[in-house]
């Protein structure tokens, strides 16, 4: 049986994370646009700079740090990330970025894979419309950047100036 096109573009991206550098979550990333390829990227640190895996150790697993907290403390750049700078602004308007997310340790799909609040920002400023998100091999969710991600959400920090 013929592949439906979401899944395939959601494969595309698990065989790119197959890249990845991270050893505790690896992620892969593909944007789409006009049914056309534009750009992978995997999460993997800086290009010229030690990976995780060379250096044997993740600061945030050694430090307990829980999912989605002290992103500062990782070396690694996000797949979502990788993929935008890969591509011309040009060909990330109006796109779709399809995204997988593994266990290193178990190779067991991320539960709730979701791009981070900085990579939403990042998302949002390259123009991008749609995130597919996989849940399991067969089933994935659906993003639409502009409705889901509405100002005034836990999508972007919001800073109180009063107090500041």
């Amino acid at each position: 049986m013929r592949r439906d096109k979401i899944n395939y573009y959601l494969d595309l991206a698990e065989v790119v994370l197959a890249r990845s550098t991270c050893i505790r979550r690896q992620y892969g990333a593909v944007i789409v646009k006009n049914d056309s390829v534009v750009s992978t990227g995997y999460n993997g640190a800086p290009r010229g700079r030690k990976n995780c895996t060379d250096l044997g150790v993740c600061l945030r697993e050694s430090m307990g740090v829980a999912r989605g907290e002290r992103y500062e403390l990782c070396r690694s750049v996000h797949a979502e990330q990788n993929a935008i700078i890969a591509a011309a602004r040009e060909e990330t308007l109006d796109s779709a970025l399809f995204l997988v997310g593994k266990e290193a340790a178990t190779g067991d799909y991320v539960e709730n894979t979701d791009c981070c609040a900085m990579c939403k920002r990042t998302v949002i400023n390259a123009g991008i419309k749609t995130v597919y998100e996989r849940i399991d091999k067969d089933n994935y969710r659906i993003v639409n950047v502009e409705k889901d991600w509405v100002e005034g959400d836990e999508t972007l920090p919001q800073l109180n100036y009063k107090n500041m």
